[in-house]
């Protein structure tokens, strides 16, 4: 291929908001059903979906005009614990941070034992300790012990 028949698409660099790099790869559209963002969004967004990566394959978010807040990089970091937030203000990389595996989380992922407490009508927030096995995070019910280690997402509140 000629240099003249060559294009190159490049997403244009935001003035400020957020940009989550090295997500899983695949992991993008949970990301922004994580920060409730949908095809009616105001703002910007630009997803980069099995991008190339010096380790593989990985997925990128641009949002431009708004920072998460401490809630949601907690859901993502049980999603893609690889994750790496930059806040950007004025075109330039104002902090850089890969995102903290917590090891606990209240509120944030709902049981998959039908019969649990925090399944009920009764007025408690589901919790869950946080754990990292092979690599893999693993989430115990801190009220039946029931485990999620597959399909995290689906299961985000």
């Amino acid at each position: 291929m000629s240099e003249m028949t060559k294009k190159e698409i490049r997403v244009q660099p935001i003035c400020s908001g957020t940009v989550i790099d090295h997500i899983t790869a695949g992991q993008a559209l949970n990301v922004l059903k994580i920060l409730g963002i949908t095809g009616t969004s105001w703002g910007i967004v630009s997803i980069l979906i099995n991008a190339p990566s010096s380790y593989g394959k990985k997925d990128v978010v641009k949002i431009e005009g708004r920072e998460l807040v401490s809630s949601e990089v907690d859901k993502i970091s049980l999603i893609s614990p690889g994750a790496t937030i930059n806040i950007i203000r004025d075109y330039d990389v104002q902090e850089k941070n890969q995102v903290g595996i917590p090891s606990h989380v209240e509120g944030v992922v709902k049981c998959i034992n039908p019969n649990c407490i925090s399944n009920s009508n009764e007025p408690i927030e589901s919790k869950f300790d946080v754990d990292t096995w092979e690599g893999k995070i693993e989430l115990r019910c801190g009220y039946c012990e029931r485990v999620i280690c597959e399909n995290i997402a689906d299961h985000l509140l």
